[in-house]
């Protein structure tokens, strides 16, 4: 394979930004605004744009590193990401129960302890506190970052495939996949249960993204960009958007033949069923044909916002989960109307903005400070890897 690519590809960190907004308003329970999400309308949510946009990001920026540096210096640059993605994640844990156990108390309210699934952290916090160390036990909508910390850790052989062999790749990824599903494989969770991203299932959609980055994309352009294939994109989300109609209507579950709903139900998340793959597949197919590389608009002050969330997304991920549990908090204690809603959700992406916005500020200021400076980010990927 030839030398990477270095321009930096906006739509990235555009649509990672929109993820986290997304994710941000689906992890508040009850959230009428959650309805403008993407879950409601078809298979896939947000959690498919966040894993494929991280495989690609990862290949650019470790990809472009092995291919300089070779295997060894570049699985060590994995495994360093591994770990400091391991670190926020102990420290979203900490400071996540300290939120929710701190407010149960105040308000004398333990069913928010039940709700955000850390009851059993307060009846066992010795054994709990272990579990939560080896990424077994894991509070309700932190879920994300011990997928990402997996993925990492097996990255860096699969990455080395990729640049050799895309197709071989692709296909090792595939296996992994079809095994997870043929013999159940899922790792262990705390008290029971497995994963709820199991990451045997969704490393598939990780190395796919690494696939597109690695070349796949521009190999595929004809065909991506073929009114064929995005005429089937387009009749496959009006198929998914049909069937999650049914969902919340349900008179109109009469008129889905009885055989489609045996051969769709059930549409396991967990596992990365293939109808959610293949409509984040149809929507990728869309976006990319709808929003092109060099689109000008990219560069408006009109989607700043999102992007400048999506080139911090560890930062923010983490801000959004505290804000979901206080936007909860607010629809609970203080009000739950519509107008409430809103404004909650609203202020919630404007905080997670201006945060973004503030560590945009930090970096670029101590890249210009006295004394040694680090070197400034080249286009490409090297300053957003998650």
């Amino acid at each position: 394979m030839g030398p990477l690519p270095t321009e930096r590809d906006l739509r990235l960190d555009l649509f990672r930004g929109l993820a986290l907004w997304l994710i941000f308003l689906d992890h508040i329970p009850s959230n009428v605004v959650s309805w403008i999400t993407i879950r409601n309308y078809g298979f896939s949510d947000a959690t498919e744009i966040f894993v494929f946009i991280s495989g690609y990001t990862a290949a650019f920026v470790y990809g472009r590193a092995m291919q300089t540096s070779g295997f060894v210096v570049a699985a060590a640059r994995v495994l360093k990401r591994a770990w400091q993605i391991y670190v926020a994640h102990v420290f979203l844990f900490a400071i996540y129960l300290a939120e929710i156990s701190y407010v149960a108390k105040s308000f004398d309210n333990p069913l928010y302890t039940e709700e955000m699934g850390v009851l059993n952290f307060l009846n066992n916090p010795d054994v709990t506190i272990i579990q939560a160390l080896l990424l077994k036990f894991k509070p309700v909508n932190m879920d994300v970052l011990p997928l990402y910390i997996v993925l990492l850790l097996w990255f860096a052989p699969i990455l080395w495939l990729l640049l050799r062999s895309p197709t071989l790749g692709l296909l090792v990824s595939a296996a992994i996949y079809a095994m997870s599903w043929m013999f159940d494989l899922n790792f262990p969770s705390y008290p029971s249960g497995g994963w709820v991203f199991n990451p045997l299932a969704w490393q598939l959609l990780f190395v796919i993204g690494a696939w597109c980055a690695l070349g796949g994309a521009k190999s595929l352009a004809r065909w991506t960009k073929s009114r064929f294939l995005i005429g089937l994109a387009f009749v496959y989300l009006a198929f998914a958007f049909s069937i999650a109609m049914t969902w919340y209507f349900p008179v109109l579950g009469a008129y889905v033949p009885k055989f489609i709903g045996e051969a769709i139900y059930p549409i396991d998340k967990a596992n990365l069923d293939v109808l959610r793959i293949l409509h984040f597949l149809s929507l990728a197919v869309i976006t990319v044909w709808l929003v092109p590389q060099d689109w000008p608009a990219l560069k408006s002050p009109v989607f700043w916002p999102a992007i400048v969330c999506g080139r911090h997304s560890l930062e923010i991920f983490c801000l959004g989960v505290f804000l979901s549990f206080a936007g909860h908090f607010v629809f609970t204690e203080v009000s739950n109307r519509v107008f409430m809603h809103v404004i909650v959700s609203a202020s919630g992406i404007a905080i997670m903005v201006g945060a973004a916005a503030i560590i945009s500020w930090y970096r670029r200021v101590e890249r210009q400070g006295p004394g040694p400076r680090p070197p400034a980010t080249k286009p490409g990927y090297a300053g957003s890897e998650t």
